[in-house]
């Protein structure tokens, strides 16, 4: 889904390095939420606290704010802003 988002923002744009940032990005958040999902949850339960009650504000908290960072980080290293 990354590439075929990338593509048509770079079809739209013109731009490839916005398509790059986008689609990368996306990729990024992707992984990032897989991991989270995963160790947030297991790190939870080995503090003695119910996953279920907290893991889902924790997971969308790591999810929202990496993913910012890491767009803001690729379009910076592409130099789309400066």
């Amino acid at each position: 889904m990354a590439l075929v988002i990338g593509v048509v923002v770079t079809v739209l744009f013109g731009d490839w390095h916005l398509g790059l940032v986008i689609g990368l990005a996306m990729l990024a958040n992707i992984l990032i939420a897989g991991v989270a999902g995963v160790l947030v949850p297991l790190t939870l339960e080995r503090f003695k606290v119910d996953p279920a009650i907290s893991s889902s504000i924790f997971v969308t908290m790591t999810t929202d704010s990496m993913g910012f960072l890491v767009f803001l980080g690729l379009a910076v290293l592409t130099g789309l802003v400066g």
